[in-house]
């Protein structure tokens, strides 16, 4: 009888090896030419006008996240909702401190002004 452990060893392994393979053939293989059109911006195939680069406020990442947070808590919680009249009172209970830790952290980031658009 084989130990059940050895496919969680041999998944660890491949699933180590393959990432650093393919990051190691991609150094190894890219090509070194550069020169000036290869390095500048490419920007529809104008000319780019000021600078190349440009600063996003970090507050919109926040908020992108907290969107998807919520968006995420839905999908877990419709299922839940639908056959609450089914569960044990311990799963709804889980249920309902599952909401009070999300609602925790809309406050925190309420709290901290990431909603505002200002």
């Amino acid at each position: 009888m084989q130990n059940p452990w050895i496919y969680v060893g041999l998944f660890l392994v491949v699933g180590t090896i393959i990432p650093i393979a393919a990051l190691v053939m991609s150094a190894l293989l890219a090509p070194r030419k550069p020169n000036p059109i290869k390095q500048s911006t490419y920007e529809c195939g104008m000319e780019t006008v000021g600078e190349n680069r440009v600063q996003f406020k970090a507050q919109y990442y926040v908020f992108a996240l907290a969107f998807l947070i919520f968006d995420v808590e839905t999908v877990f919680l419709f299922p839940w909702a639908l056959s609450l009249n089914a569960m044990p009172f311990f799963v709804a209970l889980e249920g309902v401190v599952f909401i009070l830790i999300l609602l925790a952290g809309l406050y925190y980031i309420w709290q901290k002004g990431m909603l505002d658009w200002v």
